[in-house]
């Protein structure tokens, strides 16, 4: 059984779906906590289902050495098999990423490469594209730019804003994510040496 710490920032809807899949008795992974940089909404989830979570306030950028210490100490207290972000707004500073590295996932509401960073709907959207898509990665010290795990491409429809269009991402990136924490769970991926699907 794989062991998870998920950390989010915001109304956890990623959250919300890993914590349904991690319930049923065949999906091969516990969420053993849920971790926030803020008191997000999204910690209700977690505690309906009963996990455990913790909260280690982002005190702006000039602490974020400190803010990194603070998280992996609360990392390390759980001790998992992997880190899965899920829609946290906060870049893992460097000592979290070496000490959990190539163990921990995000979620990106684009096709990778194209469109890395905070605003990756938006971006999409201005540059006038007629799809876009989601992906699981690895994290590491970039932006966006570890190892892809999965992806899969969502069109891009007339009339779409942002809103609309995240909406529709948002279901894609919660099965790309459930899948790729089973197949990391049952060995299918391999973390130490992911490939491009």
């Amino acid at each position: 059984m794989l062991s998870a710490v998920v950390l989010i920032s915001g109304t956890g809807s990623n959250l919300r779906a890993l914590l349904e899949a991690a319930s049923v008795a065949d999906y091969p992974v516990r969420i053993v906590a849920v971790g926030a940089d803020r008191e997000a909404e999204g910690l209700a989830h977690a505690e309906a289902f009963g996990v455990p979570t913790f909260v280690v306030p982002w005190r702006g950028k000039e602490e974020r050495a400190a803010w990194g210490d603070e998280l992996l100490h609360q990392l390390e207290v759980w001790n998992p098999d992997i880190v899965v972000l899920s829609g946290l707004m906060k870049l893992l500073p460097p000592a979290v990423v070496a000490r959990f590295s190539p163990r921990i996932i995000n979620t990106h509401p684009a096709y990778l490469p194209e469109f890395p960073g905070a605003h990756g709907v938006r971006d999409a959207l201005a540059a006038g594209v007629t799809q876009t898509g989601a992906s699981v990665i690895v994290v590491d010290d970039g932006v966006d730019a570890g190892p892809i795990l999965a992806q899969r491409r969502v069109p891009v429809l007339p009339g779409d804003d942002e809103a609309t269009l995240h909406e529709r991402i948002k279901p894609v990136e919660r099965e790309l994510l459930i899948d790729v924490v089973r197949r990391i769970a049952t060995g299918e991926i391999d973390l130490a040496a992911p490939a491009h699907p």
